[in-house]
């Protein structure tokens, strides 16, 4: 396997439906590391490939450990064995479902009703492979900064490497960039009736995932990680 330049931990929906439309939504399948023709979806005020630009190379996922590059003293085996173990000792999350939701300016899955579970998942793989994350450079921090955080995204940046973890966690998967209000309204009424059918209730999370970025930052799988606590 080659070498990726960041890793994380994502998840992934398991194969089936929504797997399949998020990766053609975006056009990158990071299950299988290659592009996706868009669908054809009716009442889009741009072009899907505009519209997913931004979160493309990411894939369809939810970030659970944000990417990081890897301690110059650790080795790949040695996260991928951690990250294994890790999950192992984790409990699968069973949500009430995912709903289409505005987040400000880009659209998304969330969470429907309490995701408190899901937050203590993510703050423990968050913990838990912190050994294996190379210090964020002063060119990422101010990157960051720029954007302005609260005091508490603050400490995290300066704890973690990333503002919005542990209390400032709001699990999403990303399906847009940045639209106009009427760019955002107009794209979430055109995918509901396609996306809202593909949604179960409950939604169960029994595995994470292991991910690494290529030379161009785009997300391959490495290993789908069962969650067995």
């Amino acid at each position: 396997m080659p070498p990726f330049e960041r890793y994380a931990l994502y998840y992934l929906c398991p194969p089936g439906p929504l797997a399949d439309f998020g990766a053609s939504w975006l056009g990158w399948d990071v299950a299988k590391g290659v592009s996706v023709p868009h669908p054809e979806v009716a009442g889009l005020p741009r072009p899907v490939e505009d519209i997913t630009a931004t979160p493309r190379k990411y894939g369809f996922h939810g970030t659970i450990k944000p990417p990081f590059r890897l301690a110059e003293d650790r080795s790949f085996a040695a996260l991928e064995a951690e990250a294994t173990a890790l999950c192992a000792r984790l409990a699968p999350v069973t949500l009430e479902g995912l709903a289409l939701t505005p987040l400000g300016h880009f659209l998304a899955l969330t969470p429907a009703g309490d995701a408190a579970d899901l937050a203590c998942l993510a703050a423990a793989c968050v913990e838990g492979l912190d050994d294996f994350r190379r210090p964020a450079g002063e060119a990422e921090l101010a990157r960051r900064r720029s954007r302005g955080l609260s005091p508490r995204q603050e400490a995290n940046l300066t704890r973690w490497g990333y503002p919005y973890v542990m209390d400032d966690f709001r699990f999403h998967m990303t399906l847009s960039g940045r639209l106009s209000a009427e760019d955002l309204a107009a794209t979430a009424a055109a995918l509901d009736p396609v996306v809202t059918p593909l949604l179960s209730a409950p939604y169960e999370i029994t595995e994470m995932a292991l991910v690494g970025a290529d030379a161009e930052d785009r997300f391959h799988l490495v290993k789908r990680l069962p969650l067995k606590g």
